[in-house]
């Protein structure tokens, strides 16, 4: 497993990116077309920034990515990017400040994950409240047509919660990159074509 490790990690050192997660992202893009079009983008959980360099490759001209998280990263971003060491959940006038302009988001993507405990269901149980309130912020925040992107550390609920979803999408898909890790619990939730609040 090393050696697989190693191929995404060095490809990461050589790509420029603080982690080897932004290939996740990559792959995501390929297979869904995420970013299509897209404007404005939240990254949730953006630290040490790796998705929130790569989408801000992505966005269309003129677009502007913000990235929230609990940990600042040193990361330099270009000048479409603004990075917020923040609470993404807490409403600060500091966080809502920053997403005035850009409301609403073409895309919610969040490569939040728990502190993890080695114990697997309370993991797994902390992931889906991570997804829970990322989803959350997709119903307050996300712009019809939109698209949404969560990582999920697979579990018992993990069905429940993309059934939740399901009715304000158009589709709603799961997803596990090549990049990771095979012995990984992570999938990632894709939810395609925002219909607004089916709630």
């Amino acid at each position: 497993m090393k050696q697989y490790k190693d191929h995404y990690f060095k490809r990461a050192k050589q790509d420029n990116y603080p982690a080897r997660s932004v290939y996740k992202l990559q792959e995501i893009d390929k297979r869904f077309q995420i970013f299509k079009g897209a404007k404005t983008v939240i990254d949730l959980g953006a630290a040490p920034g790796s998705w929130t360099l790569w989408a801000a490759k992505k966005v269309a001209k003129g677009g502007r990515v913000l990235g929230v998280d609990i940990q600042s990263t040193d990361t330099p971003f270009p000048e479409n990017v603004t990075f917020l060491q923040e609470d993404v959940f807490s409403d600060s006038p500091e966080l809502l400040a920053a997403m005035e302009p850009l409301l609403p988001f073409d895309l919610v993507i969040s490569d939040m994950a728990p502190k993890t405990t080695g114990v697997k269901f309370a993991d797994q149980a902390n992931s889906l409240e991570l997804c829970e309130k990322a989803f959350e912020i997709a119903l307050k925040h996300l712009k019809k047509g939109g698209h949404f992107v969560v990582k999920n550390f697979e579990g018992p609920d993990t069905k429940g919660y993309i059934d939740g979803i399901r009715p304000s999408f158009s589709k709603v898909k799961t997803f596990k990159p090549k990049s990771s890790r095979a012995e990984s619990k992570e999938v990632f939730i894709v939810g395609l074509g925002f219909k607004g609040d089916a709630g």
